[in-house]
């Protein structure tokens, strides 16, 4: 298993220690230390990169102090509307899915439309008619109503502003996702979001767009974070594979070129890439990214400052 590495991400923006508290801080960490384990058992199982990120996103969906899942920000109607992605680097085949409601682990419906349809992104009321035929568990309104996300709405509102959640200082922040490279030297990604605050108009960002927020091949898997408008103009997850295949970059290279990209169009965020020997980069242009990755020693890392 020398080869065997993952990488997790629950956000990138404004993260300052002077804006976080000890207290909050262990949470963050708790919930970063969890979604990696929850991953990494999976890979020490010699289970696939695909179990193993699906594994990973959902510990994250379930913590509520992520953008995803329990924790999704409001839409402007008060409302969750929740995105996921995932792909299966090896067979080339990816799920999506978005505007979809009371989902408790999206991810786990994106996986479904990769496996079980010909399709690979399903919308709203569709998405979630499927979910009913495939069995997906749902949650009522109450499970995804946390405090702090449903002030960030009202500061929103009163603002008359569609934000990212690290635009409100000290509040959690971002998608989430998850990347693995398996015993077997296969990879695979997976993203979910709530999306952004008080957004309007039926607004999708990058998360469920294969190519541009989740992208997996032979060579590498990306999970990108930050403002979705920027990372669809670049098509920056499938950016880094590019940069690898067509320049001949190696992961570090190609994923920090990505983000120079993002960089120049005036983006914000990060992303976490693993290629197939087990390399991971998590660059990022923010002041923070909520971030953990483990590889064969099985050292554990977490990090969420810039430096």
């Amino acid at each position: 298993m020398k080869n065997i590495a993952l990488a997790i991400h629950g956000g990138a923006g404004t993260i300052l220690r002077s804006q976080m508290t000890p207290g909050l801080e262990h949470e963050y960490r708790n919930g970063l230390e969890n979604a990696l384990k929850a991953g990494w058992s999976v890979l020490t199982g010699g289970g696939s990169s695909v179990d193993a990120v699906e594994a990973a996103v959902t510990s994250l969906e379930d913590f509520p102090l992520f953008n995803a899942g329990r924790g999704s920000v409001f839409t402007h109607e008060g409302m969750q509307e929740m995105d996921a992605a995932i792909m299966d680097g090896t067979k080339l085949k990816a799920g999506a899915v978005t505007f979809v409601r009371n989902i408790k682990n999206p991810v786990k419906l994106a996986r479904l439309v990769m496996e079980e349809t010909d399709h690979i992104l399903l919308a709203g009321e569709g998405a979630n008619q499927f979910a009913v035929d495939q069995g997906i568990k749902t949650e009522p309104d109450e499970y995804f109503f946390t405090e702090h996300r449903w002030l960030q709405l009202q500061e929103a509102r009163a603002s008359g502003v569609v934000q990212l959640d690290h635009t409100v200082a000290g509040k959690p922040i971002g998608t989430v996702g998850a990347v693995a490279c398996d015993a077997r030297g296969e990879l695979a990604a997976a993203t979910s979001t709530g999306g952004m605050t008080n957004k309007k108009f039926g607004r999708i960002g990058d998360t469920p767009l294969i190519g541009a927020g989740t992208y997996a091949d032979d060579a590498c898997a990306v999970s990108c974070t930050g403002h979705g408008e920027y990372f669809m103009i670049g098509v920056t997850a499938f950016d880094v594979a590019a940069r690898m295949r067509y320049k001949g970059l190696d992961l570090s290279g190609a994923a920090a070129e990505a983000i120079d990209h993002v960089t120049a169009l005036a983006g914000e965020g990060g992303l976490i890439a693993v290629d197939r020997n087990g390399n991971v980069a998590l660059p990022f242009n923010s002041e923070g990214m909520y971030r953990a990755w483990m590889t064969a020693d099985g050292i554990p890392h977490i990090g969420i400052y810039a430096d």
